[in-house]
C-alpha cells in the first residue's frame, strides 16, 4: 500500500470516528429536547380535551391543523384512527415511552364524528433528522475536502522524494556531479541542500582520493628509487670496497703490516655496511618495537631524531603505560615519526614536546612544537593524511590545532578497553 492511500486511510477513519461521536452526542441530546417537547405537547393535549368537553363547538379544524406536536385526528363515521409504525429514529428517541405515557384521546362530537387528539413528535424528530442529514453532509464534505488537499500536500513531496530518489541513484552510478532544483516549500529546499551539500562532499572526498593515490604511488615510485641509490651507491660501494681489500689481502700476504691495515679497513667497511642495513631496515620496519617496550622505541626515535634534524626535542611518558599489541604500537610509533617529519619539514620550529601518558582508561598523545604555525582550517596533504588514517585504525580521536607564530600541537586520545 502506498503512502498515499495509508494516509487518507487513517484520515477516513479518523473522519469516521469523529462523525460517529458527533452523531451519538447529538442523538443524545436530541432525547432530552424530545422529551421535554413531548412534555410540553400533554399539557396542551389535556387542555384540548378539557375544553373540547365543557364546549365542544370550540374545537374547530381549523383552529388545530397548526398546532406543533399535537395531532388532532378527525375521523368520520365507522372510520377507525390510523396509526403509524414508529421508524429507527423514533425507537432510539424513546418515541414509544412516551406514546406508552399517554394514550391518544378519543371525543364524540355533535354531528356523529370523532376526534381523536394525541401527542405527535413527528416535527420534532423530522428536526432531527434535518441536523442528522447536515451533519453527515458537513463531514462528508469535510474529508472530501480533505483527502483532496492531502492528495496535493503529498503529491507535491512525493515529487520531491522521486526527485531525491533519482539523485540518490545517480550518485550510486557514480555521477557524483548530481545535484537537486531549488523549491518553493522550506523542508524541500532544506532536503535539497543536504543531499547537494553531501554530493558536493563526495566529489570532493572523491578527488582527494585520487591526489591521495597519486600521491601515494608517487611515494611509493620515490621510496623505492631511494631504495635503490641506497643499494646502489652506499652498500653497494662498501661491497665493492671490501671485495678489493680481500683481494689485496692475497696479494700483501707476506707483509704483516700490510694486512693489519687492510683488515682494519674491512672492518670498518664492514661495520658501516651494518650500520646502512640497520638504518634502511629501520626506515622500513621499526624493528625495535619486537625488543623494546612503546617508551623505550619513543625515546630511541626522538634521540635519533633530534641528532639529525638539530631540533630540540623533549619526550615525557607515563611511567606505567599499558602493554598495547605489536600493530597499535607501530602504528602510535609511525604517527609520532610522521609527525616529527611534519615539524622537520613545515614547522621552522627550535623545540618539540613529545608526551605519551596513560590517564582513566584513555592513552593520550601530544605532539607540539614552537614553529610558524598555520591559519586553521586548513587541505591536509599527505602526511596529516597517513597522521589521521592512523588515528582512525587506532579507534582515537585526533585533534589539530594551530596558529600563525604559535606552532601545531597534535592530540591524540586513545579510548583502551579492558586497561
Amino acid at each position: 500500500m502506498s503512502a498515499l492511500r495509508r494516509v487518507n486511510l487513517l484520515v477516513s477513519l479518523f473522519f469516521v470516528l469523529v462523525s460517529a461521536a458527533g452523531l451519538a452526542l447529538l442523538l443524545r441530546q436530541a432525547s432530552y429536547d424530545v422529551q421535554r417537547e413531548m412534555q410540553a405537547a400533554e399539557a396542551v393535549v389535556e387542555y384540548l380535551h378539557e375544553a373540547a368537553l365543557r364546549d365542544p363547538a370550540s374545537l374547530q379544524q381549523g383552529l388545530t391543523d397548526s398546532l406543533r406536536h399535537v395531532r388532532v385526528q378527525w375521523l368520520e363515521v365507522g372510520q377507525t384512527a390510523l396509526e403509524s409504525e414508529p421508524g429507527w429514529l423514533d425507537r432510539w428517541l424513546g418515541q414509544h415511552l412516551l406514546s406508552a405515557r399517554q394514550p391518544a384521546l378519543l371525543l364524540q362530537m355533535a354531528d356523529g364524528r370523532q376526534v381523536q387528539i394525541a401527542v405527535d413528535p413527528a416535527d420534532e424528530i423530522d428536526e432531527v433528522w434535518d441536523s442528522l442529514l447536515q451533519l453527515l453532509l458537513l463531514s462528508v464534505t469535510a474529508l472530501i475536502l480533505s483527502l483532496l488537499s492531502i492528495r496535493w500536500a503529498v503529491r507535491r513531496g512525493l515529487a520531491v522524494l522521486d526527485e531525491l530518489l533519482g539523485g540518490l541513484q545517480r550518485v550510486t552510478d557514480g555521477q557524483l556531479d548530481a545535484r537537486l532544483q531549488t523549491h518553493s516549500l522550506p523542508e524541500a529546499r532544506q532536503l535539497a541542500g543536504h543531499f547537494n551539500s553531501m554530493a558536493t562532499t563526495l566529489q570532493q572526498v572523491q578527488v582527494d582520493n585520487a591526489e591521495l593515490t597519486q600521491a601515494l604511488l608517487a611515494l611509493q615510485e620515490r621510496e623505492r628509487t631511494r631504495l635503490g641509490q641506497t643499494l646502489h651507491d652506499d652498500l653497494g660501494q662498501y661491497l665493492s670496497g671490501i671485495r678489493a681489500q680481500a683481494c689485496l689481502l692475497r696479494a700483501v700476504a707476506d707483509r704483516p703490516e700490510a694486512v693489519r691495515s687492510t683488515a682494519q679497513c674491512l672492518e670498518d667497511n664492514c661495520q658501516q655496511l651494518q650500520e646502512g642495513f640497520r638504518a634502511l631496515i629501520r626506515d622500513l620496519y621499526p624493528v625495535v618495537l619486537e625488543r623494546l617496550e612503546l617508551g623505550e622505541a619513543l625515546q630511541q626515535l626522538t634521540q635519533d631524531w633530534q641528532v639529525t634534524q638539530g631540533v630540540r626535542c623533549r619526550l615525557l611518558v607515563s611511567d606505567a603505560l599499558p602493554r598495547l599489541p605489536l600493530p597499535s604500537k607501530a602504528h602510535l610509533y609511525r604517527l609520532v615519526q610522521e609527525a616529527l617529519t611534519n615539524v622537520a619539514r613545515h614547522a621552522r620550529a627550535s623545540e618539540v614536546r613529545v608526551r605519551l601518558q596513560y590517564q582513566g582508561g584513555r592513552l593520550r598523545l601530544l605532539v607540539r612544537d614552537n614553529g610558524i604555525g598555520a591559519q586553521m582550517p586548513q587541505r591536509a596533504g599527505i602526511g596529516l593524511r597517513s597522521i589521521g588514517e592512523r588515528a582512525r585504525c587506532l579507534g582515537g580521536v585526533l585533534h589539530l590545532n594551530s596558529r600563525p607564530g604559535a606552532g601545531w600541537a597534535l592530540c591524540l586520545s586513545i579510548p583502551l578497553e579492558g586497561e
